[in-house]
């Protein structure tokens, strides 16, 4: 078989995998588990107060972030969420942040932690901290995806005051990634089906492939937000579940949120190695 064609049926394969990749978030967020039946406002307080207790460490913070991956652990467990699934969505995101601090090495040499012989520079630890807070984060919102849904968590943005004309946006942004994820795989499989040997697949048919895909995706989200009109869509969110801010809710976000104020300001890590440290000795 000719290099090109394998090289379309690998895209063609990648682009299937992602459309599927897309999908499974949702299809992971219509369990049943107990933090799937919680009310999608105290997740989303939850996962906020999170990600800021995350990201308000200081930059040379490394051994006292490792306390806040209790959280996405319990939720994952307790979600029943493939955990291998949400590692590889991760550590896509992973190569970014390196861009952001691989140059920190470079400007900032002072050593701040010898291990024996080993000096380790603020700047490596910086680095370091980047990828954690990364891992963190972005685990932490996939997670929330997984056991909310995207719907949801528009809806509880708009019931906790967000302009309702943003999260309508975000909504649709969501949903036409879906469109411009499958019209892709079509346009893909079509332009291979229509290529003869070597012809057809040079780099050449890129900007029609590309203007054609825009243009696929734009008729049919016209035609679906016609068929949304016709079937009564006034704005208005309608999630799979009612739910209301209750008692566990509460509990939920606070005990969470205290939680990660306690780390947010002990060095919990530090804490228990001198414990463990005088222990042993």
């Amino acid at each position: 078989m000719p290099l090109p064609l394998v090289f379309w049926e690998n895209r063609m394969a990648s682009i299937g995998a992602a459309v599927k990749d897309f999908r499974q978030l949702d299809l992971l967020a219509t369990g049943d588990t107990g933090v799937h039946r919680l009310d999608a406002r105290a997740k989303v307080l939850t996962t906020l107060a999170f990600i800021l207790a995350v990201v308000s460490q200081g930059k040379y913070e490394l051994a006292a972030l490792l306390p806040f991956f209790l959280y996405p652990a319990v939720l994952m467990a307790l979600g029943n969420l493939p955990v291998r699934h949400i590692a590889r969505k991760v550590l896509v995101v992973l190569p970014f942040a390196l861009m952001v601090g691989m140059f920190n090495p470079l400007f900032d040499q002072t050593v701040l932690v010898r291990l024996g012989p080993l000096g380790i520079s603020g700047g490596w630890l910086s680095c370091a901290s980047i990828q954690v807070r990364a891992m963190l984060t972005v685990g932490a919102a996939l997670i929330l995806v997984g056991i909310t849904g995207f719907p949801a968590i528009c809806q509880a943005l708009d019931q906790l005051g967000l302009p309702r004309i943003f999260t309508v946006q975000l909504l649709f942004l969501y949903r036409y990634l879906f469109v411009l994820t499958e019209e892709g795989r079509r346009a893909a499989r079509a332009r291979e089906l229509r290529a003869f040997g070597n012809k057809g697949l040079g780099i050449s048919s890129y900007g029609p492939m590309i203007s054609h895909l825009l243009l696929r995706t734009w008729l049919r989200a016209e035609r679906i937000h016609l068929a949304m009109l016709a079937r009564g869509f006034t704005g208005e969110f309608h999630p799979r579940r009612t739910t209301r801010f209750g008692g566990r809710e509460f509990l939920f976000l606070a005990g969470w949120s205290g939680l990660f104020l306690l780390f947010r300001l002990v060095n919990v890590s530090q804490f228990m190695g001198a414990i463990v440290t005088g222990v042993l000795g």
